[in-house]
């Protein structure tokens, strides 16, 4: 387990440069193999990543390694509390351009935003729901549908007015957000219509278009679902978008403590 320790810290410390994407004349990006560093974080107890207070010189490279592969441009992989996701600086545009491309995702579907605090969210959207409602629910592994703020790049999920956030429970993807200062756009760590993934060898095939992959470990019970997706863009009212592995305790939350009102999909 030491070598195994000090590998990763001796792959953390490397910086190496980037092999910038090859633009065809089409416009269409054609990625050169990167030189893609595979970063293992610490466990505690066996449930997943994290960031302990006395957090060691290892975990601040990998911090720091991976926010300037996002400052560059690049996509990387991150452990969340439910499944693995890529990431990006949501503000770029060319960056959010590759995760549609590296997936190969409809440009139709829209991608989730990252922060790392509760007040991050009232940047970005505009929230017409309690402070303490979102506390109730994050971090935690629930996205919240939102209004999106004039701030949010423009050209991320352009076809509409509504944006996902989630607030990982996940100590590591959240300082991420805080030393980026900016939300990360995020989705999962697989190509379109393919299964979720709670190990980095799991999408291994998607290593040689990333910058970064951190490894976290096996994620939670593995039970692939996602995050709990509902809409409180409206004002008293939900609607469960995708059920994920929260449901239940979201809707307790909704429904028993601020009594909104569900809204069948419909």
């Amino acid at each position: 387990m030491k070598f195994f320790r000090d590998f990763a810290t001796q792959i953390a410390r490397y910086r190496a440069s980037y092999s910038p994407p090859v633009v065809s004349q089409a416009g269409t990006e054609m990625y050169k193999r990167l030189n893609t560093k595979v970063l293992h974080l610490a466990m505690a107890n066996g449930d997943g990543p994290f960031i302990p207070q006395e957090a060691g010189i290892d975990v601040a490279d990998i911090l720091n390694c991976t926010v300037k592969a996002l400052q560059d441009g690049h996509v990387v992989a991150v452990p969340t509390d439910t499944i693995y996701g890529l990431a990006c600086l949501a503000q770029n545009s060319g960056a959010v351009r590759k995760i549609y491309e590296i997936k190969g995702r409809n440009e139709q579907k829209p991608l989730a935003i990252c922060v790392g605090e509760i007040h991050d969210i009232y940047k970005y959207c505009k929230v017409n729901v309690k402070e303490a409602l979102l506390s109730d629910l994050l971090p935690g592994p629930v996205t919240l549908v939102l209004e999106r703020s004039e701030i949010l790049n423009n050209e991320l999920n352009p076809f509409t007015s509504l944006v996902g956030v989630r607030i990982p429970d996940c100590g590591f993807i959240r300082r991420l957000c805080q030393m980026c200062a900016e939300p990360l756009a995020l989705t999962s760590a697989n190509v379109s219509a393919q299964n979720s993934t709670v190990a980095v060898h799991e999408f291994q095939d998607l290593w040689p278009k990333l910058a970064v992959v951190v490894d976290g470990g096996p994620i939670g019970d593995q039970s692939r679902l996602g995050s709990t997706v509902v809409d409180l863009s409206a004002q008293g009212r939900y609607r469960i978008i995708r059920a994920g592995c929260a449901f239940s305790s979201t809707v307790d939350v909704l429904e028993g403590k601020y009594g909104l009102t569900s809204e069948d999909l419909g």
